[in-house]
């Protein structure tokens, strides 16, 4: 069997009880830190937290050489886990349909999103979002000008008054993730009196949430990562008081917001 672990947001302790025993009764467990990665724990935290050894992935192990791991799924219990939830990549979606071509039965479980988190913590309804993006790095997308995806999904989610969910980009290969302040100051040059909310840490014991003008959110610091940008729609009432209460959003901003 190949059971695909979510390990939750933040830390070794954010995986699901269900999730937990399965890599502890794994005959191999395997990782992939490079869609996203838990900022609280290490690969030898996660790795004595579950009495088990981890070989951690990359890229092209995943997609291109997964051989090895379903020959083991195929007759032994294999755990592939993930940060957040484990099939909110694609990625890992092609390796089930993989398993599930060979015959190989296999089982989700799940862990908390950032999505969800998001939504949580800064008190946005989860169903007023519209769809989301991701923000690359300049030296990914080649340029410094906003990607058109980017733009066409901020802009098509505020004509119809919904939020948008901004992943920030991650370089695994070199360490490095986007934070929201450089998100910020990106977005301002298109969207300069928009309101922001940013989302730092989310899952950790001191999550960071921040509501404020693009342009101003740009010279602030939100500490280490990972980090989320939203860029919010209309807003209900509720989330108007929320987004005052829980990120110090500015008034006069919020009120042109709500309908």
């Amino acid at each position: 069997m190949l059971t695909f672990v979510g390990l939750g947001l933040y830390d070794e302790r954010s995986v699901t009880v269900a999730g937990r025993d399965a890599i502890r009764a794994a005959d191999r467990v395997v990782a992939e830190f490079y869609t996203s990665k838990l900022a609280g724990a290490t690969l030898a935290d996660l790795e004595s937290y579950h009495d088990t050894e981890i070989e951690v992935r990359d890229r092209a192990g995943v997609e291109q050489s997964p051989d090895d791991v379903l020959d083991d799924a195929a007759d032994a219990e294999v755990v592939f886990c993930t940060a957040g939830d484990t099939m909110i990549s694609t990625t890992h979606t092609d390796l089930r349909l993989r398993a599930h071509d060979r015959g190989i039965e296999t089982r989700v479980v799940h862990g908390t999103t950032a999505q969800a988190a998001a939504s949580s913590l800064t008190g946005l309804q989860n169903y007023r979002f519209g769809k989301a993006t991701t923000l690359p790095f300049e030296r990914s997308h080649a340029g410094d000008t906003l990607p058109e995806s980017v733009v066409d999904t901020v802009d098509a989610n505020r004509e119809r008054g919904l939020h948008t969910l901004v992943f920030l980009d991650i370089d695994a290969e070199h360490d490095d993730y986007m934070r929201a302040d450089r998100a910020a100051a990106r977005l301002a040059d298109a969207y300069e009196d928009a309101l922001g909310v940013v989302v730092a840490r989310a899952g950790s014991p001191d999550p960071t949430v921040r509501a404020d003008r693009l342009s101003a959110l740009a010279e602030a610091s939100f500490g280490e990562p990972l980090h989320l940008l939203v860029i919010p729609g209309d807003l209900h009432l509720m989330e108007r008081d929320a987004l005052a209460a829980l990120g110090d959003a500015p008034t006069d901003l919020l009120e042109e917001l709500v309908v």
